[in-house]
């Protein structure tokens, strides 16, 4: 097994649960994802700073208003002791916060296609305490390639269906045709061990976190609604559908309830309502622990593995999964690509897969290529598609025994079907493969084993990514600064004002102001074009840039995402001495007081006074270049010096979607000037 006592490790640890058709993510922070066969059931994005993606469980205290998460994820509150476990077939989550003891494990039924999160809570204080557990997940029922897409398209083919009596929620895609038979979703939760004093629903996204807010500190879960249990009860064709129930229980000293939350699918609404009746019945959900260790134990007996084999295969799908620098090449090589995807396609490689390399050049290290083959089989069982790369690099003149022994490994196992197909294992000699399409391939695998880098345990175990060491910020003020006083903001007289805008006498400018808890209902937009570069900019502030096609050539990310206006650009100002900060726009960090948004043809400006510190942003597109302009004035209105930074922000993608294309960029700094530049040779058009 693999033990974690902390959740923010350099890259996410992942654990993978299947059936054989339902597959589970899970990392060691407690994210992760959640797929039946090519469907992907929960959201879900590759992420590895932020890890955010997944199912989740809220616990809060209803006198204090006090929540926290059943893992790290999504709150990211830091709890007096964490622990996460990973085994053969289950995770496992510990952790204490304010008295209550957190015990979560997380298992895939091989007889039925469901996922069981089961949540032991002990309260460990002196008092009688009054708890709510709310679950949440966002529901996809697509691919995940249509979703990241458009997932706003996507979700307005899903509805969702409260079914009170049973304590669960059902979905499904309405069907774009007569003939076709959308699966069923469900999500269930039961208390055992105590009562159920309440129990509501939700489903809809925007109800649930609130415009603005994050699943870090969402609407449903914030302390002015401490005293009210119930969810809204949103159902049916909701714009941006969700799962989430909340019970609210009772729990005397020292006592523990179990909390058992189930998500799974089913081919027909009837099939779902059968799989709902029969996961009340405590006994038979305790018995899916006993299934998923023994259809372990078969599957490990099939593969001929080992568990330390199979948790060693798990920690090298982390790199599979979340692309980063530890496995990768080293920087020497990525920079000399200039071949992009089309490259890979004279291998019988589409690229649209991970890929895992290995290169073996010595037939005396022959059983490093039967481990990735064993390794390869288990990722797929797991529903892990991954182009496995085999490279014979033997040069001492016993290249055709080696591989001779490479196919014969290959084609006397299971994967022997899968040779020279998608998702499959390819066998190629280094001397058939022209030296630009080495650098090609070596810049685009996830992982990169080498016979002469040791054993597969030494080359992955304790392998982490270079650290970057960002120096330490010290304020200089020893003592709390106090807290700001909301800025007066001057009177304009405005044109249909709607309490939060309107338009200027003269109709050249939309003027809108917001506040904490005094936010649009909507993103209210701006396009800032010329006929070849674009950005566009909300009432929070900056959103996203392109080149040439808003959806083909991005340079930063479009999140599309109404309810947490999310955006890959911002600015950030910092008072050195105090260490404060806050943006000059809404979001991403929001100050103290009310912010103005000026939008006109071709422009956008931000005004904020954070105490006596104005800041105006003026965000505009050049007429004839592709350039964006974000111009930033910083007044000091106090009658002392002050000592502020001034930091930007942007998250390449050089692409369509940065997931795709975050692993290929390239960031150099010009000496003379100071400037930054990035390119993607990946992408033909950002090379």
């Amino acid at each position: 097994m693999r033990i974690f006592n902390k959740p923010d490790t350099p890259i996410p640890e992942v654990h993978l649960l299947s059936n054989g058709r339902y597959h589970v993510m899970v990392t060691n922070a407690g994210g992760g994802y959640s797929r039946w066969k090519e469907l992907a059931l929960t959201r879900w994005r590759e992420d590895s700073t932020c890890d955010n993606w997944g199912t989740f469980g809220y616990i809060r205290d209803v006198a204090t208003g006090e929540f926290w998460s059943t893992a790290y994820q999504p709150t990211l509150k830091q709890p007096k002791h964490y622990e996460a476990t990973f085994s053969e077939g289950r995770a496992e989550f510990r952790r204490r916060d304010n008295d209550f003891d957190t015990y979560t494990e997380i298992v895939v039924s091989p007889e039925d296609d469901i996922e069981l999160r089961r949540i032991r809570i002990t309260n460990h204080s002196r008092t009688r305490r009054t708890i709510d557990i709310t679950s949440y997940a966002e529901v996809v029922l697509a691919s995940s390639a249509a979703d990241a897409i458009h997932p706003a398209f996507s979700n307005l083919f899903v509805q969702t269906e409260i079914i009170d009596r049973q304590q669960a929620i059902l979905c499904t895609r309405r069907p774009r045709s007569p003939d076709e038979q959308p699966p069923w979703m469900l999500h269930l939760m039961t208390v055992h061990g105590t009562d159920i004093e309440e129990i509501s629903y939700e489903t809809d996204r925007m109800q649930f976190i609130g415009r603005g807010n994050t699943l870090a500190d969402p609407q449903a879960l914030q302390k002015p609604m401490a005293g009210s249990a119930a969810l809204s009860g949103s159902e049916g064709s909701v714009l941006d559908p969700i799962v989430a129930i909340r019970c609210r229980i009772t729990l005397d000293p020292g006592k523990t309830a179990t909390i058992d939350m189930f998500s799974g699918i089913a081919d027909t609404r009837d099939a779902a309502l059968r799989l709902v009746e029969k996961y009340h019945d405590q006994h038979l959900a305790d018995r899916v622990f006993d299934l998923a260790w023994t259809h372990c134990q078969v599957v490990l007996a099939q593969l001929d593995a080992t568990e330390t084999d199979a948790q060693l295969y798990g920690q090298l799908a982390g790199s599979v999964i979340y692309a980063n620098a530890s496995l990768r090449a080293g920087a020497s090589v990525l920079i000399k690509n200039r071949r992009g995807q089309s490259g890979l396609w004279g291998y019988a490689i589409s690229g649209d897969l991970p890929i895992v390399l290995l290169q073996i050049g010595d037939l005396a290290h022959i059983d490093l290529v039967r481990q990735l083959i064993q390794a390869h089989m288990y990722w797929r069982m797991k529903g892990l598609s991954v182009d496995l790369m085999i490279w014979n690099e033997d040069r001492a003149g016993y290249r055709q025994l080696l591989q001779e022994k490479i196919i014969g490994l290959v084609s006397t196992s299971v994967e022997a079907h899968v040779m020279d197909q998608p998702g499959g294992i390819f066998v190629r000699s280094t001397e058939q493969i022209p030296n630009e399409d080495r650098i090609l391939f070596q810049s685009v695998a996830h992982a990169i084993i080498s016979d002469r880098q040791g054993t597969l345990a030494e080359q992955i175990i304790g392998r982490t990514p270079p650290e970057v060491r960002v120096p330490t910020f010290q304020p200089t003020q020893s003592h709390l600064a106090e807290p700001l006083a909301a800025a007066e903001l001057p009177h304009r007289d405005l044109i249909l004002f709607n309490g939060l805008g309107g338009f200027t006498p003269d109709g050249r400018e939309y003027v809108i102001t917001t506040a904490h808890g005094k936010v649009t209902p909507a993103p209210w937009v701006n396009v800032l074009a010329n006929p070849h570069f674009g950005s566009v900019v909300s009432e929070n502030g900056l959103a996203y840039t392109w080149s040439e096609n808003a959806h083909e050539f991005r340079l930063t990310p479009w999140y599309n995402d109404p309810v947490s206006d999310s955006s890959g650009e911002a600015f950030y100002l910092r008072d050195e001495e105090s260490g404060r900060f806050w943006s000059p726009t809404p979001l991403p960090s929001r100050g103290a007081g009310s912010y103005v948004s000026r939008h006109g043809f071709g422009y956008s400006v931000f005004e904020h006074t954070e105490g006596t510190i104005h800041s105006e942003l003026l965000v505009y597109v050049a007429l004839d270049a592709s350039v964006k302009f974000s111009v930033l004035k910083v007044r000091n209105e106090s009658g002392a010096t002050r000592r502020l930074s001034a930091t930007g922000y942007a998250e390449w993608v050089l692409g369509d979607l940065r997931p795709k294309s975050a692993m290929h960029v390239i960031t150099e700094i010009d000496s003379n000037s100071g400037a930054l530049f990035a390119r993607n040779a990946y992408s033909t058009e950002f090379s």
